[in-house]
C-alpha cells in the first residue's frame, strides 16, 4: 500500500482529491519559498529553501496541511556579485506567486500559505497575493499570504537564534538548521564570522532595510564572503532546537492568523 505523505508532489490525483474533500474549508497548502545564493564559504546555496521546506513538512503534519513543491529561486539581487547567486526579476517572481495563488485556489485549497525563508521575498509575495485577489483569481473566501518562518519567535527566541545582534544570514542558527537536516551539506571547517560594518545609527532596522532592499549587490558590498553572523560553533543539536522553536512559532502564528481572519467582519 502506498504510504501517506504531506508532499503534494508525491500524491496521486485521486489522493489529492480525497484530501480536499476531507479537509473542506480547512484545506491548506504550504508553499515553501526560498532562494539560490551564497551562504558564506560553509553553507549550501539552497539554505533558504531547505529550511522552510523542513519546517513546512513539520507544520503540515501538525495542521493537516499539504506541502507544495518548493520555489527555489527568489529576489536575491542584494547578493549579486557572488558566483552562486541566481535571482528572478521582480515581475517574474511576482507573476509566479500570483499564478500559484490562482492555481491552488482553483484546486480547492482555502488557505495558501507561502512559508518564506528569504527575507527579501516578503513584500513581493504579499503584493502578488493581493494582486491575485484584486484580479478575482482567488475563489470567494480563499486567503493567500506570506509567513516568514522566523516571524513567530518571541524576543527571547529571536535573541538566541536570529536577530541583528547575532546575525541574520548564514549565522549559527541557520547553518545549524541545515546541519540538522543534512550534516553533509555544511563545510564546518570553512565556517567564519562576518558582520556588515554598519555605523551607529538612531534607527537600526530602517537603515539596513533601505541599504539592502534598494541596492543590487548590497550584501556583496557589505561582506567579504556573504555571512552576517558567526557560524563557527554551528552544530546539529543547536540546529534541531532551532527547527523545533521555529516550527512551534510558525504553527502558533498560523493559528493567530486564522483567529484574526475570523474576527474581521465581512463588508
Amino acid at each position: 500500500m502506498k504510504p501517506q505523505t504531506v508532499f503534494l508532489a508525491e500524491m496521486t490525483n485521486p489522493e489529492l482529491e480525497a484530501h480536499l474533500r476531507e479537509r473542506g474549508d480547512a484545506a491548506t497548502v504550504i508553499v515553501p519559498v526560498g532562494s539560490t545564493e551564497q551562504h558564506g564559504p560553509h553553507g549550501p546555496l539552497g539554505t533558504d529553501a531547505l529550511v522552510p521546506t523542513e519546517i513546512a513538512r513539520r507544520v503540515a503534519s501538525e495542521r493537516g496541511a499539504l506541502v507544495a513543491p518548493t520555489v527555489g529561486y527568489g529576489l536575491s539581487y542584494p547578493h549579486a556579485g557572488f558566483t552562486g547567486v541566481v535571482y528572478l526579476r521582480m515581475s517574474t517572481f511576482a507573476g509566479l506567486i500570483e499564478d500559484l495563488c490562482a492555481n491552488f485556489s482553483r484546486m480547492g485549497f482555502r488557505r495558501i500559505v507561502f512559508l518564506n525563508g528569504h527575507y527579501d521575498n516578503t513584500y513581493a509575495i504579499a503584493y502578488a497575493c493581493a494582486a491575485a485577489a484584486d484580479a478575482g483569481r482567488l475563489a470567494a473566501g480563499v486567503r493567500a499570504y506570506p509567513v516568514n518562518y522566523w516571524d513567530g519567535m518571541n524576543p527571547d527566541e529571536a535573541a538566541e537564534f536570529f536577530d541583528p545582534s547575532n546575525g541574520l544570514h548564514a549565522n549559527k542558527g541557520e547553518t545549524s538548521a541545515v546541519m540538522a537536516i543534512d550534516t553533509g551539506l555544511v563545510d564546518l571547517d570553512a565556517a567564519n564570522a562576518e558582520m556588515p560594518p554598519f555605523p551607529e545609527v538612531t534607527n537600526g532596522p530602517a537603515v539596513p532595510t533601505a541599504f539592502f532592499f534598494s541596492s543590487p549587490g548590497s550584501v556583496y558590498r557589505a561582506t567579504h564572503s556573504g555571512p552576517w553572523g558567526d557560524a563557527r560553533e554551528s552544530n546539529v543539536e543547536f540546529g534541531r532546537r532551532y527547527l523545533d522553536v521555529v516550527t512551534r512559532a510558525t504553527s502558533r502564528m498560523l493559528g493567530d492568523i486564522e483567529r484574526t481572519l475570523a474576527a474581521m467582519p465581512d463588508r
